[in-house]
């Protein structure tokens, strides 16, 4: 009689679908922890059979939709980057590092929400005891009187809260610290962390309350826990900033209900945290009205909003054998990019010199529209010359030397007049088809020679076509 061989359990990677024959305590695929399980009813199993439909499906325009319209929350750059708002029973995840202000922000809108909603507001901490967020709330000004608080760390406890007390909202902090007693592991555990955070959504879609979880982050800025978390959840966003900087921005990373391209700024200060509508004030320095050498200034896009940049540099003789290439807020390979192209294109020596280029106020400037403006402020400080006064440069820099065109730039030349600069150094493509802007001269450049020919008195006349371009004043 031929022999039957048993057929062995699937396993099953619940973050990325990955299966195998036996169990691993890492997946093979996403090389995640403690996410394969066994999987459900194998391959070919009889499908479910057909259950009435509790609410008939009807005519998409007869579907209500003032459930789904945004609610201010009374936090100007949150709702800003919310869409408008938060909507009622929808889930937000804030992750952060620590200290970067999660628990201040959301204290914040918590009590904001409690003394100008309609019903009181349940604020779930699980991290600190109930007097230090009471603490915390007098120091910030967020005594609210529906203002309700509770410290647990019990699944089931904080779902009862939220049956008796029938918020507006629900702020939980965080979610990595919340643990059901009918999972087994601990808390902030894969296996924790999604059933925490399924329970919470359950109870957010029936009672049409809005949802905050506080989510942790790993060392390499990430969300910690399972993938399946952000997945679940209809708004992930993203609250950072250096903590040596009273400047943190708020962006979404996910966003059923509004943009993903929006950015919220806010000024974290010992009295608690504002929202920031005008922050041009953090990264531009007061000395701005008379130009210092190894100063450019720039406008970046964080999402959809123009944010004013000062680059700082500066270019000191260097004792070393290698001298220091040292940036901050800066990417540092296009930076040391931007370096070769001005010593290989408009011959700036540079050699036994050690340069130091930052931006102010902490803000990050990484994408490639800041370019000139960084090869401009390096070659003011190497010649100790200041540019022209109100000069503001946008573009990128190639490695031939070409300044190319880049997004935005007539959102960024409005900004720039409103800051109140006078000249733009723009690239020379696309040039003709932007709108003129009251007050700025707009100044076209193919090329970093033009730019330093345009912004740096004293630079050379123009070089013949085919010759090489330099800069008498700074070789």
């Amino acid at each position: 009689m031929a022999s039957t061989k048993t057929q062995r359990p699937a396993y099953r990677c619940t973050e990325c679908g990955w299966s195998t024959a036996k169990w691993v305590g890492r997946c093979g695929e996403c090389q995640a922890w403690g996410t394969v399980s066994e999987a459900g009813a194998p391959a070919g199993s009889r499908a479910p059979s057909p259950a009435r439909p509790a609410v008939a499906a009807q005519p998409i325009g007869d579907v209500d939709v003032d459930t789904a319209r945004a609610r201010p929350t009374g936090v100007g750059e949150l709702d800003r980057v919310l869409g408008g708002g938060i909507v009622p029973g929808a889930v937000v995840l804030l992750a952060g590092e620590p200290g970067a202000g999660k628990s201040t922000l959301l204290l914040d809108v918590a009590a904001r929400a409690a003394e100008h909603g309609t019903g009181s507001v349940l604020y779930v901490t699980g991290e600190e005891s109930a007097s230090q967020v009471r603490l915390r709330a007098e120091r910030i000004g967020a005594m609210a009187e529906r203002l309700l608080l509770t410290a647990e760390n019990d699944l089931a406890t904080v779902l009862g809260h939220i049956e008796a007390a029938e918020p507006s909202l629900v702020v939980v902090d965080s979610v990595q610290t919340i643990s059901s007693a009918e999972v087994d592991g601990a808390a902030g555990g894969v296996s924790q962390v999604r059933e925490v955070a399924a329970a919470l959504i359950g109870a957010a879609k029936r009672r049409h309350v809005p949802v905050i979880l506080v989510g942790h982050v790993t060392k390499d800025g990430s969300l910690a826990g399972p993938r399946v978390l952000e997945h679940l959840v209809d708004v992930v966003c993203q609250f950072d900033g250096d903590r040596h900087s009273r400047l943190r921005l708020l962006r979404a990373t996910k966003n059923r209900y509004g943009p993903t391209d929006e950015v919220g700024c806010f000024e974290l200060t010992d009295t608690g945290i504002s929202g920031l509508a005008d922050p041009s004030g953090l990264f531009l320095s007061e000395s701005r009205s008379t130009p210092v050498p190894g100063t450019c200034a720039s406008v970046s896009l964080e999402g959809r909003r123009p944010m004013p940049t000062e680059i700082q540099a500066l270019v000191a003789a260097s004792s070393l054998s290698n001298p220091r290439r040292t940036t901050s807020g800066l990417d540092g390979s296009r930076t040391a990019m931007t370096l070769a192209v001005l010593q290989a294109r408009v011959n700036l020596d540079l050699t036994g010199r050690d340069v130091y280029v930052s931006t102010v106020g902490g803000a990050r400037a990484v994408e490639p529209a800041v370019d000139l403006a960084v090869a401009l402020a390096i070659t003011s400080a190497a010649a100790d010359r200041p540019l022209l006064g109100g000069v503001v440069a946008i573009g990128e820099v190639g490695l031939t030397g070409d300044v190319r065109a880049t997004v935005g730039v007539q959102r960024r030349l409005s900004e720039a007049a409103r800051l109140g600069f006078t000249i733009a150094l723009v690239p020379r493509h696309g040039a003709d088809q932007l709108k003129a802007v009251p007050g700025v001269s707009v100044l076209p450049v193919a090329n970093v020679h033009e730019a330093l020919l345009a912004s740096l008195p004293g630079s050379t006349p123009p070089a013949p076509e085919g010759t090489e371009h330099h800069v008498r004043a700074v070789r």
